[in-house]
């Protein structure tokens, strides 16, 4: 099964977070999971903050990507279309607020867990939880805002 991010066209595809064609990047992949979408990601030991902590950065960085892969995937599915059918269906982050609930631990696998909260023409919200082991350390939200057709040219 392909990610949301794995349909972004490839002048798209380059982002630090979820681009699949950085090498360097964290390359999240996100999924429907019913009415949720999922990503799953395991934090090297550089992305730490203090020894046996993810920095936080890392983890807005995680819930900003899930959340933009999951607004593309919810406005192509509220418009009965394929993610990858033209014209690109994109977002990029207009709002992303983030609440440290607990450290996060390094070394278990994270799971971020996404809800739509709501879906417009051009804004798409998308609350998230982000969990170690089964417990929520981080709930964020992203307000993802549509790329117009005509973006990059």
């Amino acid at each position: 099964m392909k990610a949301f991010q794995d349909y972004y066209p490839e002048d798209t595809s380059y982002c630090y977070g979820c681009g699949r064609l950085n090498e360097s990047g964290l390359q999240i992949k996100s999924y429907w999971d019913g009415e949720q979408s999922v990503a799953r990601f395991v934090p090297r030991p550089e992305h730490m903050a203090v020894p046996g902590y993810v920095y936080g950065g890392l983890l807005a960085s995680l819930i900003d990507c899930h959340g933009t892969g999951t607004a593309a995937a919810a406005a192509a599915r509220a418009e009965d279309r394929d993610i990858d059918s033209e014209p690109p269906v994109r977002f990029v982050t207009g709002s992303l607020k983030v609440d440290y609930l607990r450290p996060t631990p390094l070394g278990p696998e994270l799971e971020l867990r996404g809800t739509v909260r709501e879906i417009k023409p051009r804004k798409v919200v998308v609350a998230i939880d982000l969990l170690a082991e089964g417990e929520v350390c981080v709930r964020g939200e992203v307000i993802a805002v549509r790329l117009p057709e005509n973006w990059g040219k």
